[in-house]
């Protein structure tokens, strides 16, 4: 099963969790080590736009994916973010989150993080077929793609083997 993201066709390979209605994938140009994207799994251009279950199951992954990614980069803070539309900055036409783990002084000014996220897209060299950097954070696309095989069992073996994960601090269904 493949994934759309707006014009993109996403491989399976870089999404990570799937829900009902949404989906998580690695960001290809991430700003920080821990970026990543929810998106719902209907290819829909604006918030607006979407139903309110799927707004719910949005921003419910969101809250499960940030969860996980912070404590896994040690972050002591998130930043979500959404750009919704031309205006705004959305550059692929379907709603998605940006969820960014955070740190004391990891940008001299917190939004720094917005013109290192653009300065970013331009320079880091990609693999071209896979698409991954080489250079930068290239253990978390390796981490988080692993992740994908593991979500792809049934719900029970899936929470076995999550757990499993609970001492890198990836396990999404343990709640400390």
């Amino acid at each position: 099963m493949s994934f759309r993201f707006g014009q993109h066709l996403i491989k399976p390979s870089v999404v990570f969790l799937k829900t009902e209605l949404s989906f998580a994938l690695v960001n290809r140009k991430p700003v920080v080590p821990g970026h990543v994207l929810v998106c719902p799994l209907r290819p829909v251009e604006r918030f607006r736009d979407m139903s309110p279950e799927e707004v719910a199951d949005l921003f419910q992954a969101a809250q499960r994916v940030g969860t996980v990614v912070e404590k896994h980069f040690q972050g002591t803070s998130l930043t979500f973010s959404m750009q919704d539309g031309p205006e705004a900055g959305q550059t692929v036409k379907h709603v998605h989150v940006h969820i960014l783990p955070r740190k004391a002084g990891d940008f001299h000014r917190n939004d720094s993080i917005y013109d290192a996220a653009r300065k970013e897209q331009e320079q880091i060299p990609r693999h071209k077929e896979t698409g991954l950097m080489l250079q930068g954070p290239v253990a978390l696309e390796m981490q988080l793609s692993k992740l994908y095989y593991i979500l792809q069992f049934d719900s029970l073996l899936q929470s076995i083997l999550l757990c499993l994960w609970k001492p890198t601090g990836l396990c999404f269904n343990h709640r400390d």
